[in-house]
Parts: structure tokens; C-alpha cells; sequence
């Protein structure tokens, strides 16, 4: 991600130390079916700021998110590559691809138990778009608006094939807008329902909330009027807890779920616990600045080449441990348009030293700068940047470590002063056309130095990508744009680093999701 607000998230995630809260559990009774009925305790190292979905981008705020408020549409487990029903019974994209119709499912009703209405629907969008949080560009240019009592259409002035993929975003989730406007809320910026929204629940989902701290601890518990299928537990607790504990609460079961271990910490685990190891939708890449102003060599292609060729991939991948995976493109294997496995580039050596040799320019030396604190799936840039600086050691190209922390790091990556920059990239909705963004004249081609009208070819097959409509059409329009990166771009992908989530043999149906990490409401006990 480490993009628009998101960047918000990486400050927080890696300049804060994380307070770790006490192991708590023996009061919790967890996964007790007593009295209290079944609770679960979820151990995740938070990155929190608010439970008011149209503010919520955070990867914590995701999982409130989703638990208590419910979108027009959502995804069936962990498959990001079709949209599907939720509080919307079906949807149509119209074949100009500018439209998008939604019929509303009878019968769904929220927390306090009156109906969601298509009133709710339009209130909730237009609150996100227009007071200005950090989602409001998920609906930039869309205009939202009822046709009947059970029709929403959402209309965009150019081609929006990705909004269907959009829609299940928690932060477009929707609100009981008779009950938020009690307590403030706007569809401006003049908006002031977060605190209430911090407390209380005004959504249709499966949980609502019981008490909501921000560094600590949220508890939900199931909502008595939910009218879908009932959750398996009754209460969930999610605690700030330092990867560390996490790891030993979960083994001595003061715990049920660590999200956040490293693959190190998860070696080893006994096995009386599940250990659900599968590659992040994270990407982790090299840029070469294309800014002659800034360097002279990382311009020159013939050094990207060497650079491409010469990267040791699979021993980037043992350092990320098992359940990483080699990125054959920028886009993550999860989504529509990534490119197969086969394609991912390979170690040439011999390749790399006469890409050099080509380029003209001897014994080069350039600076790689890269967040100095912050990890991407409890993996540290360190250990990667020094393989990486071994590896084109032998190349013949010498490489100036300059490793900074997070705010300093972030603002030479923003502003394209970095020669070479090693840095990762989530997606901020799945698909494939939120990663446009690599193009010249876009927010990280241009942390690149890669100016629009510098690649007139990619450009091209860009434009053609982000109006392509249909799957068949899309896919093969994103194959195109990837490919052609890989040959000329300025951008080497390196690796999807795994998500290692630790589970206690009880807990059933968990899957990985590259949004909101984990559905509890899909989780079973047994």
C-alpha cells in the first residue's frame, strides 16, 4: 500500500512500538461455551484509528469494520477474483462500463432492527466520498443514487470496471442513516458521527460493538437481531499485542488466533495448533529512479536490466520463509490480471554482466534507501537489502546500503529523490487497475522519477487496461501491462512475503483475505 492513506498506516506500524497488553486470557475463559457463551481472542498488533467505517482504512479498522457493518457486496472467502452478493441480491455493470445497478436483498435489517433501505444505501456512499476521510477516494467521481425503493446506481463519467471490486471494502459499509444523523452525521465535511460510532453500532453486520479502544482492545459482540446466518461465537476479543506474546499466548491458549508472526516465529509450533502459511497480497520491489537529475545510472536500461537479471530471487525467497512466493509482476497472485508463475524473472549472472558491460557505465555505485524499522508480514527490508547488495556485488555493480527510519524514508520514496528505492506495495482494493499506479506519471511511477509521456507504449496499454471491460478482457489487458513493465519498466518485483496466521486446533473456516486479513464472522468452533 504504502500509498495515499495508507501511508498513514505504514507510519504508525513502523514508528510506533506496539504496547503489548497482559496474556488477559485466564479472565476471557476463551472459546468457553459456559454462561458467557463461546468467546474467541484474536492477538494482532494494531494499527487502529477509528470504528467509523467511512474514516476506517487501517488493516485493524478492516476487521471491526467487517464484522459489524455489511456492504452491497462482498467475497467468498478468500477469492478476490469475483464479486458476490451481500446486502445487494445482484449487481449489473453496463456494457459502457460507466454504470453499475444494484438490487437490494429484502428482509436484511440493522442492529436496532428496522430495514436497511436504498435511503441508507445513498447516505452511506455520499458520507464516504464527500466528507473527505481517508476512503473517499475509493469513490472519487461516482455518483450515487436511488431509482426505486429497492435500485441503487452508481454512475462513473469514464469506464469503472473495478468499482464492483471495490464495493466490499469495509469502509463502504453501510450505515442506519436515521440513527448516525441523530449523532452527527453529514454527508460533508462537516460530519461528526465518528465518536458515537467509536461506541455504538449502526450497521446491518453480524457483530456490533461493546467497547472500542484504540491501543488496547475491541470487543464485539453477536448481534441478537442480525438476520443472516448467526455467528459461531458470541463474543470476540482483538488485542494489541507485540508478535512476541502473541506467539505465546496462542500456545499456551490465552489466545485462539496470532496474526501477526513471522515465518521464524511459526517454525516450530506445536501440533496441536494450525498454522495457515499463504503469500500475502503484499509486493515487494526494487525501483530504479528515471529522473536523470537524480542519477545518471539507474536511468540508463541497461542497468535495469543488470539489476533484473542479476537478483537472486529464490534466495530472497528463503530469507522470507515458507508460504512467500516469487512476484512475477507488481500484481499479487490473489488477483485477476497476475502473471503466471512461469513468467516471474530468473537468476542470469552471466546475463546481468553483460547487460552491464552494455550499458556503458563501469563499476557503477548507487545508494538503495529503504524504512529502516518497518516489517511487511514480520519481515524486516534489512536482511533483503543486504542479499540484494551481495547479489549485484557480483554483477559488478556496487550497491551504498541507506537505510532510514520510516518518516524520512517515506518522504525521499514520495518525493522521487531516491536512487534506488526497495519498498512493497498492498493493494488498496482487489484489483488489478489499483496498480495503474505504476505507471509513468502515476503515484508510484512517479516515486520512480517516471514522468507521463516517458513510456508512450505502457502508457498505451494502460489506458487500454483501465477501460477494458470483462473478465477475458481485463486479464488479458493486465498480462500486457505487466509484461511490458518487466521488459522496460523501472520497477523490479520481487516477492509476495507470506501471512502466517497461528490458530488453536478449535477454530474452523479461517482464510486469509488481502483486505479485511480475517472474517470472523466466518470463523467456527469445534
Amino acid at each position: 500500500m504504502a500509498t495515499r492513506s495508507q501511508t498513514a498506516a505504514v507510519l504508525l506500524a513502523g514508528a510506533l512500538a506496539l504496547a503489548a497488553c497482559g496474556s488477559g486470557g485466564g479472565s476471557q475463559t476463551p472459546a468457553a461455551s459456559g454462561g458467557g457463551g463461546k468467546t474467541l481472542v484474536i492477538d494482532t498488533s494494531f494499527d487502529l484509528k477509528t470504528a467509523d467505517p467511512g474514516r476506517t482504512y487501517e488493516p485493524t479498522g478492516l476487521i471491526v469494520g467487517k464484522a459489524v457493518y455489511e456492504t452491497l457486496l462482498t467475497f467468498d472467502g478468500a477469492d478476490v477474483t469475483k464479486p458476490v452478493p451481500a446486502l445487494a441480491e445482484s449487481y449489473e455493470l453496463s456494457k459502457d462500463g460507466k454504470t453499475l445497478t444494484l438490487k437490494l436483498k429484502k428482509g436484511a435489517t440493522f442492529a436496532d432492527g428496522s430495514p436497511v433501505t436504498a435511503d441508507d444505501v445513498v447516505f452511506s456512499l455520499t458520507r464516504v466520498r464527500d466528507m473527505k476521510g481517508t476512503p473517499s477516494f475509493l469513490l472519487d467521481g461516482v455518483e450515487v443514487a436511488k431509482t426505486d425503493d429497492s435500485t441503487i446506481t452508481l454512475t462513473s463519467k469514464a469506464a469503472n470496471p473495478a468499482l464492483p471490486y471495490i464495493l466490499p471494502n469495509p469502509a463502504l459499509g453501510i450505515l442506519n442513516s436515521k440513527v448516525a444523523k441523530e449523532h452527527g452525521a453529514t454527508a460533508d465535511a462537516q460530519d461528526k458521527a465518528e465518536q458515537y460510532l467509536n461506541s455504538a453500532s449502526a450497521g446491518s453486520g453480524p457483530y456490533q460493538i461493546e467497547s472500542f479502544n484504540v491501543s488496547s482492545q475491541v470487543t464485539l459482540k453477536a448481534n441478537p437481531k442480525y438476520y443472516g446466518t448467526k455467528p459461531a461465537y458470541d463474543k470476540v476479543v482483538i488485542r494489541n499485542v507485540e508478535a512476541a506474546t502473541q506467539k505465546l499466548n496462542v500456545q499456551r491458549g490465552d489466545s485462539q488466533i496470532a496474526l501477526n508472526l513471522s515465518g521464524d516465529q511459526v517454525t516450530g509450533m506445536p501440533a496441536t495448533l494450525q498454522v495457515k502459511k499463504t503469500a500475502s497480497a503484499n509486493v515487494i520491489f526494487l525501483l530504479a529512479n528515471q529522473d536523470s537529475a537524480i542519477s545518471k545510472t539507474t536511468t540508463n536500461p541497461k542497468f535495469v536490466e543488470a539489476v533484473r537479471k542479476g537478483v537472486d530471487y529464490a534466495g530472497l525467497l528463503e530469507l522470507a520463509g515458507e508460504g512467500s512466493a516469487q512476484a512475477p509482476g507488481v500484481i499479487p497472485s490473489q488477483l485477476l490480471g497476475a502473471l503466471p508463475a512461469d513468467q516471474a524473472a530468473k537468476r542470469d549472472v552471466e546475463g546481468a554482466k553483460a547487460a552491464l558491460a552494455a550499458s556503458g557505465v563501469s563499476n557503477p555505485t548507487v545508494k538503495l534507501e529503504y524504512p529502516s524499522e518497518l516489517t511487511v508480514n514480520g519481515l524486516s527490508f534489512q536482511p533483503l537489502a543486504e542479499r540484494i547488495q551481495a547479489n549485484l556485488k557480483e554483477v559488478g555493480i556496487t550497491v551504498d546500503l541507506q537505510p532510514a527510519p520510516v518518516t524520512t524514508a517515506l518522504d525521499n520514496y514520495r518525493n522521487g529523490k531516491e536512487e534506488m528505492g526497495l519498498w512493497y506495495w498492498g493493494p488498496d482494493y482487489p484489483d488489478p487497475s489499483d496498480y495503474l499506479a505504476f505507471l509513468p506519471g502515476k503515484t508510484v511511477g512517479l516515486r520512480a522519477g517516471w514522468k507521463a509521456g516517458a513510456a508512450k507504449e505502457i502508457e498505451a496499454a494502460g489506458d487500454k487496461a483501465a477501460t477494458a471491460i470483462g473478465d477475458d478482457a481485463r486479464k488479458a489487458a493486465y498480462v500486457d501491462v505487466q509484461t511490458k513493465l518487466n521488459t522496460s519498466g523501472p520497477f523490479v518485483p520481487l516477492i509476495q512475503p507470506s501471512q502466517n496466521i497461528v490458530t488453536a486446533a478449535s477454530v474452523t473456516g479461517l482464510e486469509y483475505h488481502p483486505v479485511w486479513t480475517v472474517d470472523v464472522a466466518d470463523l467456527g468452533v469445534k
